[in-house]
């Protein structure tokens, strides 16, 4: 399976939100532009997932001087699995299973079985870790960091 940029950069701020946020104090806020530099990101890109992530709550958008946006969950009570699911949940495995026409073989195809099988295996061995498993290290936050300076 191969994810989505969309899911790879929403999974990406989030992990760069949780950093902030365990740096604290006024670090734990940026705005999109900063996203947007740090991963080397169109800004527009990173507006959608951004306001996806906020709509749903991961993360919290504050308007206005001083505003920015924030980590919006404990990321050790995100599931890994359950994250990629919601990111990904307009996505097919392949082309039958997302069709408008009824399959030709009607539902009794094998290979949709274990493709759905192998599917949930992939969701269930992410569902192991946390967003707190993926919080960049402080070193490689500053990194990130670093870069938004010289750019």
């Amino acid at each position: 399976m191969r994810l989505t940029a969309h899911t790879d950069y929403a999974l990406r701020i989030l992990m760069f939100a949780a950093a902030r946020a365990r740096a604290g104090g006024d670090a734990t806020r940026f705005s999109v532009q900063i996203a947007a530099k740090a991963y080397g990101l169109s800004q527009n890109h990173v507006m959608k997932i951004v306001q996806r992530l906020a709509g749903t709550g991961y993360l919290r958008s504050t308007r206005g001087r001083g505003g920015g946006l924030e980590l919006g969950v404990n990321p050790a009570e995100v599931r890994l699995g359950a994250l990629v699911r919601f990111l990904e949940q307009d996505q097919t495995l392949v082309a039958c299973f997302g069709c408008e026409e009824p399959c030709r073989l009607g539902g009794q195809c094998a290979l949709e079985r274990a493709l759905h099988e192998a599917l949930e295996a992939f969701y269930t061995s992410l569902d192991r870790f946390t967003l707190a498993d993926l919080v960049l290290s402080p070193r490689v936050l500053a990194g990130l960091e670093r870069h938004l300076i010289l750019t």
